[in-house]
């Protein structure tokens, strides 16, 4: 297990370690760190020298760049693949926490309803550190308020393929992060409930844990946590009793509000929603 401490997080407004298809979100062995939305810089989440960069040819996505960049920070202690930056230093160039690696790139990687964002993996300094596994689990260090959602909100952002509700609303933008609290509020949810294979909990301690306890929100059971990995039930999320593709779950300190994966979904700005969790039969 490795630690992010908060001033690292603090340099984002959002992340996520279970919010992705990839493998290595599964066990929150990545995590998923965002800049501010309009950012044309990415800060570097480690100290270090550069070791390694890399080009590499992304899928084809008619939203996306056709290359994506890997670049690999060795801090001393361990090696540091950070993703979807197109980088502005190269190997042998010493960087600091906070300073720009390059260009956030929206690479063919994402799905049309994720935002730019740096993905990162640590590993042990004897690791390959080109090939996507062998990353160890992380641990944020920083407390994620846990927030309370009936599942009712009214749409104040369409896209494409997603739409955001205004609930539940951050408290207090920028002073410290939230996210989806769990029935019990004792957790956060993280993850895409449930069109990702795989999601987890936040502030519930690490992996490992041998307890099976269920996992819900907004009124109904949507899986079951193993220590801080949850396996998804099978469920379908509605969107006013229309089947959307889910709802995206990360910690974010800017503002909050469900964002709903719903790409064929009618739901317009202005609409009053009412999110529903039905277990298939």
């Amino acid at each position: 297990m490795v630690t992010l401490p908060e001033h690292v997080l603090s340099q984002y407004r959002r992340f996520s370690l279970y919010n992705s298809p990839y493998t290595a979100h599964d066990t929150g062995s990545a995590i998923d760190l965002y800049p501010d939305a309009d950012a044309t810089t990415a800060p570097s989440p480690v100290a270090g020298t550069v070791a390694l960069t890399r080009t590499v040819q992304a899928p084809p996505k008619p939203y996306a760049e056709e290359t994506d960049h890997l670049i690999v920070v060795d801090t001393g202690d361990h090696l540091v693949r950070i993703m979807h930056v197109d980088p502005d230093v190269e190997p042998g160039d010493i960087v600091a926490v906070g300073e720009s690696l390059g260009r956030p790139v929206r690479a063919g990687f994402f799905a049309p309803w994720v935002d730019n964002h740096l993905h990162v993996g640590i590993r042990p300094r004897d690791a390959d550190p080109v090939r996507a596994s062998g990353s160890l689990p992380i641990e944020p260090a920083v407390d994620v308020e846990a927030l309370a959602w009936d599942g009712r909100g009214t749409v104040v952002e369409r896209g494409e393929t997603y739409a955001v509700l205004d609930e539940p609303a951050h408290p207090a933008p920028g002073e410290y992060y939230v996210g989806m609290g769990t029935l019990d509020g004792q957790a956060v949810l993280d993850g895409g409930l449930p069109h990702y294979d795989c999601g987890g909990l936040l502030n519930a301690g690490t992996s490992g844990e041998t307890d099976r306890d269920p996992v819900e929100l907004a009124g109904g059971q949507v899986g079951v946590a193993t220590g801080r990995d949850v396996t998804w039930d099978d469920v379908t999320v509605l969107a006013n009793g229309e089947p959307i593709t889910g709802i995206a779950l990360f910690a974010d300190r800017e503002r909050f509000g469900a964002k709903l994966i719903c790409p064929d979904a009618t739901v317009a700005v202005g609409e009053s929603v009412q999110v529903g969790i039905e277990q298939s039969t």
